[in-house]
């Protein structure tokens, strides 16, 4: 029986690492019926992809040139949505500023890795083509996981 049906992950700004996640799973699993979108916890207007996110993620055949950032909201928590932070912060920031937060997990958490994901905020264009392989890694773990649990 299937867990969740939606599944938001949760970055700072949701420009870059969230939105990329976000794409992997979308692409790599195709999870019958599980929403996936993410969100940000700054978020003080829509923004689009970070351009060298973006890079990379074309770079791979995905792309979210048309996505803008999202703000997460107390109406984003349920108790069928699975919420994956993509660091301890975010996860600890969640469950301070939202009183509804529910099902809220690290994404390493989740898959049960000691792998800290490494933010590549200020680096290079390669820094984040070295992030999205790790990210991706992780995702593909994540989805494995989803599919399993949805037996």
């Amino acid at each position: 029986m299937k867990n969740y049906d939606k599944l938001i992950f949760v970055g700072s700004g949701n420009t870059a690492l969230s939105p990329m996640a976000e794409a992997i799973l979308q692409k790599k699993f195709k999870i019958e019926d599980i929403l996936i979108e993410s969100r940000g916890l700054v978020v003080l207007f829509p923004e689009p992809v970070n351009p060298k996110a973006e890079a990379i993620l074309v770079s791979h055949g995905l792309s979210m040139k048309d996505y803008r950032s999202q703000a997460l909201k107390e109406e984003d928590f349920d108790p069928r949505t699975l919420m994956i932070a993509l660091n301890a912060q975010v996860k600890e920031k969640i469950i301070q500023q939202f009183e509804k937060a529910q099902n809220v997990y690290t994404l390493c958490e989740y898959i049960h890795s000691d792998e800290v994901l490494q933010d590549p905020y200020g680096g290079t264009v390669s820094d984040y083509g070295r992030c999205f392989d790790q990210m991706q890694s992780l995702v593909e773990t994540l989805g494995d996981k989803l599919l399993e649990e949805d037996k």
